[in-house]
């Protein structure tokens, strides 16, 4: 992961992340993240962003200085997210549904997001409800993941009676079982696993702690984290937004937009290839920029 104490371009506007980290107000929030803090070249301070304990500890203070959140606990193996890019998401989905508001953005519990894998942080809800009080149900697998986003949700008043979690029992099925009949969402969204398998994902590993100037000695320790389902899954990134798209037409009453985190752009083509098969009336890609780092948000409705 990348320094991220530096402005942060191209960010969406109504995101809170522009600026630099302001480490005196996040460690009176977090004061265990004082230990993590070093110089970078410039005298600035910042932290070591391949010490997983320092990305969780500065995430827990940005969550609590910024969104509300009174407690955010969470193992040290699931995934720790980076929130000026998951925050973007947020923003151009109330964007989306401003479209057809009057270009206002709709708040309350009128709003009703589906998140698909809400994963042990329960990042997606945090921000939607404390930007804009939408309600929330958030689809998941694993069972230690549903435990610790309960475990979120129960201790954050805020969030309890705006955010329901669903157990996904098959882990083929990506919306069945999970939208109940006659349920209508406004938008769907997700954060897809993107790796191929558990060897590509130490592989990128590897990568990311050379490009920070770290020394690899055996096994690479991942700095993001992560348990299997929440990064990858049997042919990538590909083919789950592919098994969703399929899916997604036989929900195409019970939803206005359907939406998706792309980060590999080659994967963007055979993607809006299917949609067209699948007779979408009308698909879009919002690319979204955090400092260098480019995604994108593909989005359909029938």
């Amino acid at each position: 992961m990348k320094d991220l104490n530096q402005t942060k371009k191209k960010l969406h506007p109504r995101n809170r992340h522009h600026k630099s980290y302001d480490f005196e107000k996040l460690i009176k929030f977090v004061p265990e993240l004082s230990s993590y803090l070093k110089k970078n070249p410039s005298g600035i301070d910042t932290i070591d962003f391949a010490i997983p304990e320092a990305v969780v500890l500065l995430n827990k203070a940005i969550l609590m200085s910024e969104y509300k959140i009174t407690f955010w606990e969470m193992p040290k193996t699931n995934l720790c997210p980076p929130i000026p890019g998951r925050a973007d998401y947020i923003h151009y989905i109330a964007d989306l549904l401003a479209e057809t508001n009057n270009n206002q953005i709709p708040t309350g519990k009128r709003v009703k997001i589906l998140d698909l894998g809400i994963g042990a942080n329960a990042i997606y809800p945090i921000i939607g409800v404390a930007e804009y009080d939408w309600e929330f149900i958030g689809s998941e697998v694993d069972n230690d993941s549903i435990k610790t986003a309960k475990n979120i949700i129960e201790n954050n008043p805020f969030l309890k009676n705006n955010v329901t979690i669903r157990k996904q029992e098959n882990k083929r099925n990506i919306l069945k079982n999970i939208i109940q009949e006659k349920e209508y969402f406004d938008v769907i969204i997700c954060n897809p696993p993107f790796f191929k398998s558990k060897e590509e994902v130490l592989s990128k590993t590897s990568q990311k702690l050379r490009n920070l100037g770290k020394e690899i000695n055996g096994k690479p320790v991942q700095n993001f984290s992560g348990q299997n389902n929440e990064l990858w899954c049997e042919g990538g990134e590909k083919a789950f937004i592919t098994n969703y798209i399929y899916e997604s037409k036989h929900f195409k009453t019970q939803a206005i937009w359907f939406t998706t985190l792309v980060s590999n752009k080659e994967n963007l083509k055979p993607l809006q290839n299917l949609l067209k098969k699948a007779e979408a009336k009308e698909v879009r890609i919002i690319n979204m920029e955090q400092g260098n780092k480019i995604s994108r948000i593909l989005t359909w409705k029938y």
